[in-house]
């Protein structure tokens, strides 16, 4: 017979059933496992808001069947808009560097202005 208590590793109460089982039942199972995914969780969930955020931003600054526009970096900061967050970054042939939040991109110009680019399809 099994002698040693096993208790449950969420709220430590008594087990039965299995000798495997870790969880007094699957409310405690799940709370554990939430808490231990949490901070993983929120991380991702924060960025994923602000790479939203900034394309919106981007594509509330390109007019309507309009490809691209200029606009300050002041104006996109006012706006909300979040530089350390982008999706990919792409170079073109004369080596300027576009950084993307999904399928809007800019490209840093002269004197802070900034050319907001809708990326092919």
């Amino acid at each position: 017979m099994d002698t040693v208590k096993r208790v449950c590793q969420h709220c430590g109460k008594p087990i039965h059933g299995r000798p495997d089982k870790k969880f007094c039942d699957d409310a405690c199972r799940n709370t554990f496992n939430n808490q231990q995914n949490a901070i993983t969780t929120n991380l991702i969930r924060n960025i994923n808001h602000a790479l939203k955020r900034n394309r919106h931003i981007l594509a509330g600054l390109i007019p309507e069947g309009e490809k691209l526009a200029k606009t300050t970096r002041e104006k996109l900061i006012r706006e909300g808009f979040n530089f350390r967050y982008f999706t990919h970054v792409y170079q073109n042939q004369k080596g300027n560097l576009y950084h993307y939040c999904y399928d809007f991109g800019y490209l840093g110009l002269e004197g802070d202005w900034f050319l907001i680019v809708r990326g092919k399809e």
